[in-house]
């Protein structure tokens, strides 16, 4: 697998990461465990994971975070994964209130450290924002936990490109770490917007990707394989939940560009649909999701494929 630098950061991290947000539930720890493991042995490293992960299940609170820690204890890796959590998520059942107190930080942080059995925390994602607060107000609160060695690197999910570029002048002014990614709903497929539930989450806009190519701050998006849209599509297996989100004139329009590819370069469709991502002009590190070892070795078959711009543009066009 091929590695990206996170500059910011000083972060050496796999070209994809994988995305924990099945781990301990609904899967179970055995098969979290399973992946996680077939992952580093295809050189991954990267592992993206959230406070609020599970939340929703019976029984889940917590489940990714702990299944993550308990791995890297048993494996005594710690050292050489990048683990990356999420917190300052609003309560579920009060979405339109935000979290991004100095108590509500503070409460996520010391879970998060405390359920990945680790001292530190690689880079921290606030897992939304909160528009009401002056960007520099919550810089400002961030750095105690990165003097205190709690976090190497912070970045910013579900932010727009305004916010974050007002975050990063404030840094800039005020001599201050800065937000080393982003973190957004972004694939090769164009989703059917009004479908989308959760309001909060920002979905990728062009004026969010020509902030990431103007700036080449890395862009580390999530649902980046539009949830196996196309690679149903082209086993003829697509899922009504995926049908109603993803199916669109634009996305069947690239369906048969991607097509086309998949035999050019005899890869398979997700190594298609990631490679559209990781061939961009400025660093992207896709999550991915995987409930099976075949599901995740399919994901990880052709990482080095890089598209042309040319391939990019046909696909973009339509």
């Amino acid at each position: 697998m091929r590695t990206v630098v996170i500059p910011a950061g000083n972060l050496k991290v796999g070209q994809i990461c994988l995305g924990a947000v099945n781990f301990g539930k609904p899967l179970s720890q055995a098969e979290s465990f399973r992946l996680m493991d077939e992952f580093v042995d295809h050189g991954g490293n990267f592992l993206d994971s959230a406070r609020v992960y599970a939340a929703w299940l019976r029984g889940g609170a917590n489940a990714s975070e702990k299944t993550i820690g308990a791995w890297m204890q048993r494996r005594g890796n710690r050292d050489k994964i990048i683990v990356a959590t999420k917190g300052g998520h609003p309560n579920l059942a009060t979405m339109d209130q935000a979290r991004l107190t100095p108590r509500d930080l503070r409460h996520d942080i010391e879970m998060s450290l405390k359920y990945l059995q680790t001292d530190v925390i690689d880079i921290y994602w606030l897992h939304r924002d909160d528009p009401l607060q002056p960007v520099g107000a919550i810089l400002d609160m961030l750095q105690a936990h990165i003097r205190s060695g709690n976090i190497r690197a912070i970045a910013c999910s579900n932010w727009t490109a305004d916010r974050i570029r007002a975050a990063s002048a404030y840094a800039r002014q005020h001599q201050l770490s800065d937000f080393v990614a982003n973190q957004f709903m972004w694939s090769a497929a164009e989703p059917n917007r009004a479908t989308v539930a959760d309001k909060t989450i920002v979905i990728a806009s062009e004026s969010d990707l020509a902030y990431h190519r103007e700036t080449l701050l890395p862009a580390i998006p999530y649902t980046a394989q539009a949830r196996g849209f196309f690679s149903k599509l082209a086993a003829g297996n697509a899922q009504p939940a995926n049908m109603v989100t993803f199916d669109n004139p634009i996305n069947r329009r690239r369906f048969a560009h991607m097509q086309a590819l998949s035999q050019q370069y005899e890869v398979s469709m997700s190594a298609i649909v990631l490679s559209y991502l990781t061939s961009q002009p400025f660093p992207v590190i896709p999550i991915i999701s995987a409930s099976t070892l075949e599901q995740l070795r399919d994901s990880l078959s052709s990482t080095e494929l890089i598209l042309s711009p040319e391939d990019l543009t046909t696909l973009e066009a339509a």
